[in-house]
């Protein structure tokens, strides 16, 4: 009984430190997401000042 009970924690450890690391690398990509956005809207931006992007006729 002791020992399963041992066995039980070590797997509750083990999912806490899975769930902490995926919870760290949601963080990450949202983080990079937002940078990608951010550097997305300034390119647009640049390319509206430049007249870049626009049709001749």
């Amino acid at each position: 009984m002791e020992k399963e009970k041992m066995n039980l924690r070590l797997d509750i450890d083990v999912q806490k430190l899975e769930t902490e690391k995926l919870r760290k690398e949601k963080n990450k990509a949202e983080e990079e997401l937002d940078s990608l956005k951010t550097d997305y809207k300034k390119l647009r931006l640049l390319m509206r000042i430049s007249g870049l992007g626009k049709t001749s006729e």
